[in-house]
């Protein structure tokens, strides 16, 4: 019996041991990686990607969207750092961070990988300028030069819009650089500044197309057919230096008519809007219109 116990101790003695070495081997790798992360939330990435595995469908990334259906909304939640890194949290997103997470999780998906580490690459080739982690700055901090890196990088394709439903956007984008004290990482430091009015400059004048909202009471049997289950709808802003204020997936509902899967600032958590589009956005006057842009296969 005494023997018995002392093997017993023994193991339990091993497997503390064991636990310590795996959760150092861990740390070592998130220091790596450059993340910042709960345990939690790779072990999720792991879990998500083996469920797809054997259950997703088409089109992959509003699959994986769908498994955050009722995920809390969080504004900001990659203001967490002195400086900047790549940010994991898959227990708590805005808009953006949601269709980011969900897009890198069919990349990873697509490429035959279940590893956490190819699913923070794909997530930093789709948060960062060009792909490449450089800086606060080279967050992709406005929709469009979101869309710009993603189209460079062959991830995504802005749609054309038939010129009996589109609307102009000169875009004049400054919102950052006159309000660097609404940004943590931004409001003290200069350089960081200059270099986010230079990228703002970029798309100084240049003017994109647009469907107003006043065109999106229709059905997907009619004109807005060409717009797919899964496209990413950035929703175009009215308000200055600006040039999208919110975005999220298409989803046609039951009711043949265009919603919005969202992580929702209204109700605190990520939904499939029951509202319509249109509806949704009649409540919200700075509201325009909305980009389409397609995901590539």
């Amino acid at each position: 019996m005494k023997a018995e116990t002392m093997n017993t101790k023994r193991m339990f003695s091993l497997l503390v041991a064991l636990i310590g070495i795996l959760n150092l081997q861990f740390s070592v790798f998130n220091l790596q990686l450059g993340t910042a992360h709960a345990q939690s939330d790779s072990l999720r990435v792991v879990r998500l990607l083996e469920q797809g595995r054997r259950e997703a469908t088409a089109p992959l990334h509003l699959w994986y969207a769908r498994q955050f259906i009722g995920t809390p909304y969080v504004g900001q939640t990659l203001e967490v750092n002195k400086t900047e890194q790549l940010v994991v949290n898959l227990h708590e997103l805005d808009c953006t961070t949601f269709v980011e997470t969900a897009l890198a999780l069919a990349l990873t998906h697509q490429q035959g990988s279940t590893h956490y580490a190819d699913y923070c690459q794909n997530l930093t080739r789709i948060r960062y300028r060009n792909g490449r982690l450089d800086g606060y700055p080279s967050r992709n901090h406005y929709f469009t030069q979101w869309i710009t890196s993603n189209e460079g990088l062959g991830i995504v394709a802005e749609r054309s819009i038939p010129t009996a439903l589109s609307q102009k956007q000169t875009l004049d984008l400054h919102y950052m650089s006159q309000h660097p004290n609404f940004y943590p990482m931004l409001k003290d430091d200069t350089k960081a500044q200059a270099i986010i009015r230079s990228y703002e400059r970029e798309s100084e004048g240049r003017v994109v197309t647009y469907v107003p909202r006043a065109r999106l009471n229709g059905t997907k049997s009619s004109r807005l057919g060409f717009i797919q289950d899964g496209d990413i709808l950035a929703i175009v802003t009215r308000k200055d230096g600006l040039d999208t204020s919110h975005i999220g997936i298409a989803v046609w509902g039951e009711d043949n008519r265009l919603h919005l899967l969202n992580a929702s600032q209204i109700h605190k958590k990520v939904v499939s809007e029951p509202m319509t589009l249109y509806d949704y956005m009649g409540k919200h006057p700075s509201q325009l219109g909305i980009r389409i842009i397609e995901v590539k296969p």
